[in-house]
């Protein structure tokens, strides 16, 4: 963790990071596509969300398939620009990533869920986390073909993974991560409760 007794020093710096990756993280690469697609707004579709999820619901796999590339490198390239500052920067920014891909101001703080954005982080920070939390995303939508699942699953997989295989500080982050994108997934708890979540493919 950062050191409490530089923080009189490092606060300008940490908050760089933080804005740095907030700003990255707020771009809304789903809403972007779909306009220039000449799709409209995606908040206007399916569930208002700006993921790729709801951008598949356009029908076009290809926008949803750079939707979900580009939500997860936005990620990766906070920890990665930020890593040449030290350790701590890239956790910073990695956590102003996830909250403005969550909350970003110029969409009045409704943003994503925040799922590709987070496996993004995970690969960057600490990859063998990352190919993990992967692996378990695909291994667990095979199995109940639900997206959303599968994404609970793995980033709840993340943190004690994080923990033997990094360190405490990333496992803390990881810990965080998963705790936001399960609160973004309430909705979609309810559903899988009630066995009315929507399959993949939609059978």
């Amino acid at each position: 963790m950062i050191d409490p007794i530089s923080w009189a020093h490092a606060w300008p710096y940490v908050l760089a990071a933080f804005a740095f990756g907030y700003v990255l993280g707020a771009i809304p690469f789903g809403l972007i596509l779909t306009r220039l697609a000449g799709l409209g707004d995606i908040r206007r579709i399916g569930s208002g969300n700006i993921g790729a999820t709801n951008v598949l619901r356009t029908g076009n796999k290809g926008l949803a398939a750079a939707t979900l590339l580009l939500d997860a490198a936005k990620g990766a390239a906070a920890v990665l620009l930020a890593r040449e500052y030290g350790s701590d920067m890239a956790v910073v920014a990695a956590a102003g990533a996830m909250v403005g891909h969550v909350f970003p101001l110029w969409l009045g703080f409704r943003g994503g869920k925040g799922v590709a954005t987070a496996h993004g982080i995970l690969l960057a920070l600490a990859w063998p986390v990352g190919v993990l939390a992967c692996l378990v995303w695909l291994a667990t939508a095979a199995i109940t073909r639900r997206s959303s699942l599968a994404a609970l699953v793995a980033l709840a997989v993340a943190p004690v993974a994080a923990w033997f295989l990094a360190d405490p500080q990333r496992a803390e982050l990881a810990a965080a991560i998963a705790l936001l994108v399960w609160v973004r997934h309430v909705g979609n708890l309810r559903r899988l409760i009630a066995g009315t979540e929507p399959r993949i493919g939609g059978g």
